[in-house]
């Protein structure tokens, strides 16, 4: 039995490398990257016959991490696909190596504030073991403190894995709303572990109000803030059959991602309350709109904290223009675009965005960024102690 489930698993790597091999040799025609791609098939069909896996090119890899940033059904913003930067590290297996890769990381894709989509690939599964696995959902995460029953000081999400953290000796931040999260790195053949983020390769924005204070007590001294670069940490990055399970990757945020979920979520920071009173908004009835005006407010004041800081943010309009423009250059390529509305529409307006009014199809692909079975409760730190 074991030796028939070897031979099935090898021969679906087969079919997915030779599906990606042939998407990239024709995709990059007539480039001195592409060569034949019979030779190429045959030797990763030996290299497979020989080691049950294979070892993708640099250029295989660059080209699989963007290919699969385009086919990401969740994401909007893929116009820019083919501009990921790949940096490949696929020799790290070690969780002290990863986290060391994954603060500089952060530090090349903030640049200072022109944050760069940037993906980190560590070492892939293989027949003999499974590759390291970072547990953390985002390289920048903040602690949620529960130490009321019905309170939570900071990032209501994160409060599991930050009791999980302190039950493994971390000394805790100062007890901001906003204090950093280790990151949680688990290395070949290795428990997990925790590390200190760095606070230089953390680039944070104070958020502040347009209106400032002419707006009144309302809009002053807010106290909020958020991270620049939202990267990904917790999927694993499929590539011709080939998995990558710790692949940090980051875009640049769009707006609504802090102001209408990260912030207003009721399960993580939960602020239209307080921003309606700092308002001076009826919020008696919810006939009142108060959370739709307290919304819109507080995504005012996100984008308006980006610019002041000259940090590269989008908002949901543009974004939501940009996308069309990706399925209509996709679609004069000869490429389908698989999308899933739910995500692809943003959180606050959607009707007013172009996105909104299509249909899409939730297309499957064996290139892409997929959520393992496990990862999300890793996430939560469950198991951790």
């Amino acid at each position: 039995m074991e030796i028939l489930q070897e031979c099935s698993s090898t021969a679906q790597v087969w079919e997915a490398a030779e599906e990606f091999i042939r998407l990239f040799h024709r995709e990059h025609a007539g480039s001195a990257d592409a060569g034949d791609p019979r030779e190429r098939l045959a030797a990763v069909r030996a290299e497979l016959a020989d080691t049950g896996t294979y070892r993708h090119t640099p250029e295989e890899l660059e080209h699989g991490a963007r290919v699969a940033w385009r086919n990401s059904n969740r994401c909007i913003g893929r116009l820019y696909w083919n501009s990921l930067r790949v940096r490949d590290r696929r020799e790290l297996t070690d969780a002290d190596g990863i986290a060391e890769e994954c603060f500089e990381h952060l530090r090349e894709a903030t640049n200072g504030g022109r944050v760069r989509p940037t993906i980190t690939v560590f070492a892939p599964d293989t027949p003999d073991r499974p590759g390291p696995v970072i547990w953390s959902e985002q390289l920048v995460r903040y602690a949620g403190y529960g130490d009321h029953p019905s309170i939570t000081v900071g990032d209501a999400r994160n409060a599991e894995l930050t009791s999980a953290l302190l039950a493994l000796g971390w000394s805790r931040g100062p007890g901001t709303p906003f204090d950093l999260l280790p990151l949680v790195v688990q290395g070949v053949d290795d428990k997990p572990r925790w590390f200190d983020v760095p606070q230089d390769a953390v680039l944070e924005v104070p958020i502040e109000h347009p209106d400032g204070a002419a707006g009144g007590d309302g809009w002053s001294d807010w106290g909020l803030r958020w991270h620049a670069v939202p990267a990904i940490s917790n999927m694993c990055l499929e590539i011709g059959g080939i998995h990558y399970p710790a692949a940090p990757f980051n875009g640049w945020y769009m707006g609504t991602e802090i102001g209408a979920r990260n912030l207003a979520d009721t399960d993580r920071y939960n602020l239209l309350p307080a921003v309606a009173r700092r308002m001076g908004l009826d919020t008696a009835s919810d006939r009142s709109l108060w959370k739709d005006r307290a919304l819109v407010e507080l995504n005012r004041a996100v984008l308006h904290s980006f610019d002041r800081a000259k940090v590269t943010i989008a908002d949901h309009h543009t974004e939501s223009r940009r996308f069309l423009t990706h399925l209509e250059k996709e679609e004069r390529k000869g490429r389908d675009v698989g999308a899933d509305w739910s995500w692809i529409v943003p959180p606050i307006s959607g009707s007013a965005t172009p996105v909104f009014h299509r249909t899409y199809e939730d297309r499957p692909s064996s290139t892409a960024y997929v959520h393992h079975p496990g990862a999300q409760e890793r996430a939560q730190g469950r198991d951790l102690v």
